[in-house]
């Protein structure tokens, strides 16, 4: 090894659960008991995995693995170097003394995970082995290959919140699904707690392994820059720039989009459940409004299956506005057509909201035909009244006509005329 030649260890502490830590009393290597499964190895194409579940989970293990490296290296646009070796732990007390790493220990007694790197680093140049310590609940396994991938095929995870962030997403990413599956408990949290800035997550002091609600915040960045239509063609030359250690920043990409950006992140909390399809609910910025004159109407159609979507109308505040609808939609997959007044309970009714400097209005009632007052000056936006993570399966669409209101002016048409 000449001078230029470093040794690189890299350790990444990854994939906190949910609720606290072991207590620091059980940080220590427990009592030898008779075990009850032996760990046993188990190979596919891409991964060794020693474990003591059952061959049946290990299975499933490696077909989940499997899975997702395909989904992350095809998204990277690059190949597992090597395989991936993973110890994946049950009951620690199926195992024997020395077969886990002392570094890998306190992650796994604290119900966690962590990915250990070793390897030659020069520059641009490296050779490095990963090995995925962690438990075998809750997607453990797929937060630390992502590592492991990343460190052998870049030679690094890149900073922090995109680290742990895509790391969370590579734990919840389905083939062909890009909805919203997060732990509930995540879900209820990114809901209810103050939201972190973007800056916070991005430039804040935090450290891998910090806390989960941290891993929160940075999977819910991810998961919104990498499916939101405005934002992902740049996140992902972002993320292999960061990856392959290149000069650019979060700030240099974004930094022209940031209040749209702000908008829909908080947009995106609020509204966030399971099932949640951010592609569908991408903000149309390249809409611009304009103010209605005189008895033309204005006419767009609106999608059941998508979120707020544009009129080009710019109301006034306190001018009355007179509509119409045509057409029917469904809320359900295979469902019962629906006009624009929706069902008995009001699922599916049309809805409006108004839009003006990054703020939006209440919630405005409209349904099939009607009159209505602006309660503020605005963009008015319109979408399917249907829970958030419901709409993927929604079929269908309404034709909306709008103009001022003129009592002396001929009626606007009737639904279905």
């Amino acid at each position: 090894m000449n001078l230029r030649q470093t040794l690189l260890t890299v350790v990444l502490i990854a994939s906190l659960l949910i609720g606290s830590c072991a207590p620091t009393m059980l940080l220590a290597q427990p009592k030898e008991t008779t075990p009850e499964k032996v760990p046993q190895t188990y190979r596919s194409r891409n991964f060794i995995v020693h474990s003591d579940v059952t061959p049946e989970k290990a299975k499933e293990l490696l077909e989940r693995l499997e899975t997702m490296l395909s989904l992350i290296s095809t998204y990277w646009g690059q190949p597992n170097r090597k395989t991936i070796e993973c110890y994946v732990v049950d009951d620690l007390k199926n195992w024997p003394s020395g077969a886990i790493d002392p570094a890998a220990l306190d992650s796994i007694l604290g119900q966690a995970g962590i990915t250990l790197a070793k390897g030659i680093s020069n520059g641009r140049q490296f050779d490095m082995n990963a090995k995925v310590y962690a438990v075998s609940d809750l997607g453990v396994p797929q937060h630390e290959a992502v590592h492991a991938y990343c460190a052998q095929t870049f030679g690094t995870t890149g900073p922090v919140w995109y680290s742990e962030g895509m790391a969370e997403m590579g734990m919840y990413w389905k083939k062909g699904d890009a909805s919203v599956n997060a732990n509930p408990i995540v879900i209820d949290y990114l809901k209810k707690a103050e939201p972190k800035s973007l800056n916070e997550i991005v430039n804040g002091e935090e450290f891998t392994g910090d806390s989960w609600q941290n891993y929160a915040w940075r999977w819910a960045l991810c998961h919104l820059l990498a499916n939101n239509a405005n934002y992902q063609k740049r996140f992902r030359p972002l993320g292999l720039a960061l990856l392959q250690k290149k000069n650019t920043s979060f700030e240099q990409v974004y930094g022209s989009m940031a209040e749209e950006i702000i908008f829909e992140y908080l947009l995106f909390l609020e509204n966030m459940e399971a099932g949640y399809r951010v592609d569908l609910c991408s903000w149309n910025w390249q809409v611009r409004p304009r103010k209605l004159r005189g008895i033309r109407p204005t006419k767009i159609d609106v999608e059941a299956k998508a979120g707020w979507q544009p009129t080009r109308a710019q109301l006034i505040e306190g001018q009355e506005y007179e509509f119409t609808t045509d057409g029917t939609w469904s809320i359900l997959e295979n469902g019962e057509p629906v006009n624009a007044d929706g069902t008995e309970t009001g699922a599916g009714k049309l809805v409006g909201i108004m839009f003006e400097d990054y703020e939006l209005s209440e919630e405005i009632e409209l349904g099939a035909l009607g009159k209505f007052t602006a309660p503020a000056n605005g963009h008015l936006f319109l979408r399917c009244r249907d829970s958030w993570g419901a709409l993927a399966d929604n079929e269908g669409e309404i034709e909306f006509q709008i103009r001022e209101f003129d009592a002396d002016a001929k009626p606007l048409p009737m639904p279905g005329e």
